[in-house]
């Protein structure tokens, strides 16, 4: 079933833009009559028809709908080190959205090898990765900012930072109960700072480990995102 993001969606009939239009004219070839699944993001599926092939116009009526499609019992905010590598960090994010995540946030720390990231393209391939998974939920994408003020700003129930440094850390599982919502950091390359870790300490955040290997940024983020979400999976009766 071909899916289309309608993110300001209200009415029974909606126009798809130009260019959806005509990807779905020219490319899909769908013609009046052929159904479609229409997601605002916001947790709305919608199931719709064609009733106009207009390549520049595209109307569809929508016929059913359903409100907090798949709706997940937890709140997960993941907070990654943007990678030198950009295709790296663009992976994690459509990989992460497929599994399930909220909210995602770019942080600059002391060992970051990249400082700007182009949000535009990010927002994007989130959107891209929610519909091919059939997700009615987009993440929020936020801009770059310096870890310590995430740190100072953040209310999930539970603060978790993924880190290298030889101290007792908890496994994720013991760490996180289903649930709960969450905001884990994953560091750049060279790991946090030992000033980092400090901070993040004294401001409520446990300290976890990711198992015995070493992981690359992404592998990082991707490893912890399946593990609230199997955690989470878990807890279902």
């Amino acid at each position: 079933m071909h899916i289309f993001y309608t993110p300001d969606i209200t009415d029974n009939s909606y126009q798809l833009n130009e260019e959806e239009s005509k990807h779905c004219i020219r490319v899909l070839r769908l013609k009046p009559g052929d159904k479609v699944n229409l997601v605002d993001g916001k947790g709305g599926l919608y199931e719709a028809v064609v009733s106009s092939d207009n390549p520049k116009a595209c109307w569809l009526n929508v016929v059913a709908k359903t409100q907090e499609f798949e709706k997940r019992n937890y709140y997960l905010h993941l907070a990654v080190a943007p990678t030198k590598n950009t295709d790296r960090l663009e992976w994690l994010i459509e990989k992460a959205v497929e599994i399930g995540i909220d909210e995602f946030t770019p942080i600059i720390c002391h060992h970051s090898e990249r400082k700007h990231l182009n949000i535009e393209r990010l927002e994007r391939i989130a959107i891209s990765a929610m519909k091919q998974s059939i997700k009615a939920y987009k993440p929020v994408i936020n801009e770059c900012v310096a870890v310590k003020k995430l740190m100072e700003s953040v209310n999930q129930q539970v603060k978790l930072i993924a880190h290298c440094n030889d101290e007792n850390k908890e496994l994720i599982h013991n760490a996180y109960k289903h649930g709960q919502s969450v905001l884990c950091l994953i560091g750049p390359e060279g790991d946090f700072s030992l000033d980092e870790v400090k901070f993040a300490t004294d401001k409520g955040f446990k300290g976890i480990s990711l198992g015995n290997s070493r992981l690359r940024t992404e592998t990082a983020g991707l490893v912890a995102c399946h593990s609230f979400y199997f955690i989470n999976q878990n807890s279902i009766k």
